[in-house]
Formats: C-alpha cells, structure tokens, sequence
C-alpha cells in the first residue's frame, strides 16, 4: 500500500483515502480579488478539497529583461510582460484576505510557490502544503529549500524526464517524507495523445513509497476520472467563470458545472473500484437464483450407476444441485439413488462428493 501522510490537517492522502481534488484558479481570477473570492466559493460548493493560487515575488523570479520585454497578446494585461504579471499578482495582504475567506467559507487554500521568497511568504501564510509548479520541479535548490521547510509537498512533472524526477524525489526525499509527485504534461489545452496516463503507473512502480497523482490541462472531465480509476490520490484541475476571458489558462479550465460533476464522478469512480477479493457478493444473489446452473441428468440415472460425462448436462433447475464448475469431480463417482431425467445432480445422491451446492 501506497505511503499515506496528512496532507492537509485532518485530511490524509493515500492508500484508501479519498481523493484529494485541488480547485487550481491559479491567476484565472482576472487580478481581481472579488471573483478570486467567488472562484474559492465555487470550488467549496462544487465540492473539491482545495483551492489554490500562483504566488510569484516578481523580480525573484524574472530577471529585468525578462520582465521588461513587449507583451504583445490577446491575453496580455499590459504592455510589457512585467505589466502583464504585475496585473495578476495579489499582494501579501491580499493573500491573508484570501486566507481568511477561504476558512469562513470551509475550505483549505494554498498557493504555487513560484520562486523561493514566494515560499518564505507562504511558509509564513502557513498554508497547509506546498504546490511546486512544473516550471520548478527540477529547481533542485529551490526544492530542498522548500522540502527542509517540512510543509508536505505536491510535485508536478510537467516537462521532465523521469532521470529528473528520480532526482527529484531523492532530493525532496532526504528532507522530507511526505510528498506527492503528479504525473503532468505542460500544455493549454492538451491532447489526450499527449496526457500518458501510463505514466500514474510507471511513477507507482518507481516510487513505490509515495502517493502518485494528477494534475490535468486536458478539455473535460473523462481523462481525470481515468486517472483516478488508476490509482491517482491527487487530483488537480484548473478552474474559471468564464472560459472565453482573457488568459491562456481559463480554455484548459473546468467551468463550475463541469467542477461539480467532476468531483461527483471522482466518488462515483473511487465507490466502483471496490475489493480485489473475487467473490459472489450478496447484491448478486437474486440474480443466481434466478439464472444460475446447475448439474442435471440427461437422462435418467439408476441407483448404483458409475456417473460418465455423456449423462450430464448444465441446466437452470430447480432446486439448485451441484454447481457447473464441479461437473468433472462428478465422473467416475457411483450415484447412491436414482436421479431422474432433468433432475439436478444433489451432492448427498453422490457417493464421495462432498461439496454442499451453493444454494
């Protein structure tokens, strides 16, 4: 069984818990705080466990150039690329107001560190997890610092190879025990040829002493409810209001009814998965009284008859008899009365049978 750890206080991951579903707004919210609340209220009531933003300390994590560079887009909310960001980054007094509103509401919130002093600021925020964006996942400085901090973490893999990610988790590893890692692909909106879902199994098999989980771009829900069908512990999806507003995410973003029957499906899904013990369950009994077969004559058979397989058949009868799957242990054995013609086979009429039928 997988590692399991409490991910968020009161809230385990792995093994045979829930899912954990996180409600990525990520920068969706427009740099608007009003609609960064109502996101975090959709995410509660369409049930997710989680609601999570991108925080960046801008110039920690761009050089000047980078930051000073034309923005020319249809999602652009600046000139430069430093304007753009700076439209979408909500303050630190902003994220303790998010903060605030999220506990009222009933609802864990945390945030992608996008660069280490974005971590100090959430470590301080006391978030209950840190998130490592895929842009940072093979920032292995950035990771053991984040990893020493001793908040658990959830990795995604976006863009590595798997050399890097065994890096990764020896890395986070040695600091840290509880960690997840996501199996990723960077891409808004990504084509299911491109998801490799195998990859939840591969990570398993590599990293057998973690959870493995999901963090999906894809369009629609189907996709993710096949990952967590694989064993995948976490979940995350982007979310929006609006999936024509300006932003390269909110196309690759679930909209609130999507949310909702996403989180719905994921229980359902979880419910199915059921026992790896084969066994005729109680919900199947009306159907094998109805429908099941048992072993008949074909034909009469006198008391004292050595039982040949030309003497038998497999029939729905009444009463039930010796059940199908043991019609060869029969053959050879001596009948102790007479069975009639399309009469089922009794174990007691037997000599030497000692299975009791199924009914």
């Amino acid at each position: 069984m997988p590692l399991t750890f409490e991910l968020c206080p009161g809230r385990m991951i792995g093994g045979n818990h829930p899912c954990f579903i996180i409600a990525e707004i990520g920068q969706n919210h427009q740099g608007d705080i009003e609609i960064a609340k109502k996101m975090i209220k959709v995410a509660k009531d369409c049930g997710a466990d989680c609601a999570k933003f991108q925080k960046s300390e801008l110039e920690h994590r761009f050089t000047n150039k980078a930051l000073a560079r034309p923005y020319v887009s249809k999602n652009s909310f600046g000139k430069t690329y430093g304007d753009h960001k700076r439209h979408l980054e909500f303050s630190h007094e902003h994220y303790r107001e998010l903060k605030k509103y999220a506990e009222e509401v009933g609802i864990f919130l945390t945030a992608s560190g996008m660069d280490e002093k974005a971590v100090d600021f959430l470590h301080e925020l006391n978030v209950p997890f840190f998130k490592v964006a895929s842009a940072d996942t093979n920032n292995l400085p950035y990771l053991e610092k984040t990893a020493k901090k001793g908040r658990p973490m959830v990795i995604s893999s976006g863009m590595q190879n798997m050399e890097t990610m065994r890096q990764v988790y020896k890395t986070v590893k040695k600091h840290n025990p509880n960690f997840t890692i996501l199996q990723c692909t960077s891409a808004y909106p990504l084509a299911p040829e491109n998801v490799n879902l195998r990859m939840i199994t591969e990570y398993q098999t590599e990293f057998p002493d973690i959870p493995i989980g999901y963090s999906g771009h894809e369009s629609g829900i189907e996709i993710s409810l096949a990952a967590v069908a694989l064993g995948a512990k976490v979940l995350e999806r982007h979310i929006t209001l609006n999936k024509t507003w300006k932003g390269s995410d909110h196309e690759a973003s679930l909209d609130p009814g999507e949310l909702a029957e996403l989180v719905r499906c994921v229980r359902v899904v979880e419910r199915s998965l059921g026992s790896c013990i084969k066994q005729m369950l109680p919900c199947e009994h009306a159907c094998h009284d109805k429908l099941g077969k048992s072993v008949v004559a074909k034909g009469k058979i006198p008391k004292g008859t050595i039982i040949t397989l030309d003497m038998l058949a497999v029939k729905v009868a009444e009463p039930m008899g010796v059940p199908p799957e043991d019609i060869f242990q029969l053959v050879g054995k001596t009948v102790i009365d007479d069975v009639e013609d399309e009469d089922s086979v009794m174990p007691d009429v037997v000599d030497g049978y000692g299975k009791k039928s199924k009914c």
